[in-house]
């Protein structure tokens, strides 16, 4: 489906504005965003309403809307939640295009105010307005002076120009975010909060800003998927554009995923769904504030290695010591210096540590140009796409940073499209001297690390492929949740290999089925209502003669019937007994914002233990397949490790991939798949499910 995230120029770039409940104090919401736009020198018209005045800080006012001399192309509304119905209705029969909704008591409070918001989004699309809301505390858009917001933040001053767009679900909080980041001298210039998301989400304003010439990276903060599919096309119309996107998702926790749910009456889903989905898409997840303005702040420099490394040049070898825990944490290589480049450093400096980090000690203090040099290989002759300057309080120095400077800047003009950090504690004009050169400045070298492999990440991302979503055959499901040997005749018909077995009902089945197996071979008992056999004793293994299958028959029947006795009994399973092989486990269930998400891990106990587990949306190729498998920590076992045999990845990747396909054609009745074990077998022999459990919604009458 594609989407028109152009529309919101509109609510980001009115050439008129109406404020319904305009306040003459501007202290107050209503009042609020007049203020501030006068003072801003918002070009549009703004146009406030309210019965009771004739004259609102200085502009006309009009008693309603109806009397407006205009149809607003944008609208604030601070209104009680009692009038709100009624101001929708008289916006759009006036024409208005846009409304932000300030006002609250919708959503947030349960099923009754979801019922009065549903009517707010009714009112607004009958008449083709977008909605931007409720319980919102709106926008922002600094390059014109439109100030959409009653965000007390604004009271710290102006946003400040630059090229970094911010979206946030949650109004306080993303004011918040654009406040610490003026701080940091950090420029916002464009601030969209959504609120209760009942029509304009946070991945419209992610679109927009994708297709905005203004805006070069996007932060965004996030509670749960209210769209997905818009999500999607956002993030991938970011990545499209070249533009990262650094997403705070909250609800990692379980009280924090509750919390989440209350607050914006969305939902969150699984955290790891979460994970998998934004990486899919291009999208860099953040752990904090912290973190996502230092990578929006490194970001803003257009620069994104994909094949990243890093070196470091130091006053300090604790520093470069620190700095390298920090990059083997992030994966971020730091592949030594060239022996010849050594050779000319240790010329110079015949006591300095020229490897990588690159030790050119205190002596750099007495001579600047040592560190000039030293940092000079380190670009040339290291090809690092990243570099770090620890120069601690030597470059914030008001006697030495001028020298300092005048000694670096040279680097920064031959080597443009590198990313040269400066760490260093210095006062804010000596920082600012080295930013308008084009220098970043870090205090830490462990959030510098952090930042810079972020860079190399991004650049990962903005070169992937997206994922072409296949088409897939419509599944057919029974009514209700099939048992083993029902679940396996459904995999085996979508291409998944399943081991030769039989169903039995009496102990001479048992004992021909065996025979034509051949021994030893494994009985289970087969049933809809018991679905960890094992855990009664509900698997037999190494039989071993036609005698031993038919008591076996009877142990497995008397046992179920001790442990279940309501439950349903399909009869006992007769399979092959295979060796061999790798065990895995693959599985699907069901996220309620992204629908089938296929995992994949080692089998047995270590899928539990070790949580070694990929995840993929459904569908996906046997491409895709590998590279899930691959992904896992667990993945050398299935290669080949300390001289063992590798497994069929071929045959486990198209297992994996034909599970996907299913997965996608059953629809939303297919609650989760668990395959596990599925024996890898050595290379050539394939992979076999040797036990499987499909959970299904039961099919309406």
């Amino acid at each position: 489906m594609r989407y028109d995230f152009n529309e919101l120029s509109q609510l980001l770039e009115p050439r008129s504005v109406a404020i319904i409940g305009a306040s003459a104090d501007p202290t107050r919401i209503g009042g609020r965003p007049i203020a501030t736009m006068l003072k801003a020198g918002y070009g549009g018209r703004i146009l406030p309403v309210n019965p009771n005045r004739d004259e609102i800080q200085g502009l006309t006012c009009y008693s309603d809307i109806e009397t407006l001399p205009e149809a607003p192309e944008a609208a604030i509304v601070a209104v009680p939640a009692r009038a709100a119905v009624d101001v929708v209705d008289a916006l759009g029969r006036q024409g208005c295009k846009m409304i932000t909704m300030f006002t609250a008591g919708f959503a947030e409070l349960g099923r009754e105010g979801r019922g009065e918001q549903d009517r707010l989004t009714g009112i607004a699309r009958q008449y083709g307005m977008r909605l931007l809301g409720p319980n919102t505390l709106g926008c922002w858009n600094v390059d014109i002076g439109y100030f959409g917001s009653f965000t007390s933040s604004l009271d710290l001053g102006f946003p400040l120009a630059g090229n970094i767009g911010m979206a946030s679900q949650s109004g306080a909080f993303g004011t918040h975010l654009a406040a610490v980041a003026r701080r940091r001298g950090i420029g916002v210039p464009i601030l969209v909060t959504t609120g209760n998301e009942a029509d304009i989400t946070v991945a419209d304003a992610i679109g927009w800003m994708a297709q905005s010439d203004r805006i070069d990276v996007i932060c965004a903060y996030q509670e749960g998927f209210s769209d997905p599919d818009r999500m999607l096309a956002a993030l991938n119309a970011a990545r499209n554009a070249d533009k990262p996107v650094f997403i705070l998702k909250s609800g990692r926790s379980e009280v924090g995923g509750r919390a989440a749910t209350s607050h914006t009456a969305s939902m969150t889903g699984d955290d790891a769904v979460a994970d998998e989905i934004l990486r899919a898409h291009g999208a860099i997840r953040v752990c904090d504030t912290e973190q996502m303005l230092d990578f929006a702040y490194v970001a803003r420099k257009r620069i994104y290695p994909a094949e990243n490394s890093l070196g470091v040049v130091t006053v300090s070898g604790g520093a470069g010591i620190v700095a390298s825990d920090e990059a083997e944490q992030q994966e971020l290589p730091m592949p030594p210096m060239p022996e010849d480049a050594q050779a000319e450093l240790r010329a110079l400096l015949p006591f300095c540590a020229p490897v990588n980090p690159v030790d050119c000690t205190a002596q750099a203090l007495n001579d600047l140009s040592l560190f000039q040099k030293f940092t000079h290989a380190a670009l040339a002759k290291g090809g690092y796409a990243s570099v770090i300057c620890f120069a601690t309080t030597v470059a914030g120095s008001a006697a030495i940073a001028p020298r300092f400077l005048e000694a670096l800047a040279p680097l920064r003009k031959e080597f443009p499209d590198r990313l040269i950090v400066i760490c260093a504690v210095a006062p804010p004009d000596i920082v600012k001297r080295y930013e308008d050169a084009g220098f970043l400045v870090f205090e830490d070298p462990c959030r510098a690390t952090r930042a810079l492999a972020a860079m190399g990440r991004v650049g990962k991302a903005l070169t992937m492929t997206a994922a072409v979503r296949q088409a897939v055959p419509e599944i057919p499901l029974p009514p209700t949740t099939p048992d083993e040997f029902q679940a396996k005749a459904l995999l085996s018909a979508a291409g998944i290999q399943i081991s030769a077995e039989r169903l039995v009902h009496d102990s001479e089945q048992a004992r021909a089925a065996a025979q034509e197996i051949g021994f030893p071979v494994v009985m289970k008992i087969v049933s809809p209502d018991i679905l960890h056999k094992s855990d009664i004793g509900g698997v037999m293994l190494n039989i071993g003669s036609s005698d031993e299958a038919a008591s076996a028959y009877h142990k497995l029947i008397a046992v179920a019937r001790k442990h279940h006795s309501d439950a349903r009994i399909s009869g006992v399973l007769v399979a092959p007994q295979i060796t061999g092989g790798v065990e895995c486990f693959m599985g699907i269930s069901r996220d309620p914002s992204f629908g089938a998400m296929a995992a994949f891990g080692l089998g047995g106990i270590f899928v539990e233990l070790l949580h070694d587990i990929a995840l993929r949306q459904c569908p996906f190729d046997e491409v895709a397949a590998r590279e899930m498998i691959l992904s896992i920590r667990g993945a050398p076992i299935l290669t080949g490790a300390r001289g063992r045999a590798p497994v069929d990845l071929d045959a486990l990747a198209r297992s994996l991939s034909r599970l996907s396909v299913f997965a996608a054609g059953a629809g939303s009745r297919l609650v989760s798949v668990d395959l596990n074990p599925v024996l890898a077998l050595p290379e050539g022999e394939g992979a076999v499910a040797l036990d499987a459990v499909i959970e299904l919604e039961e099919a309406e009458p």
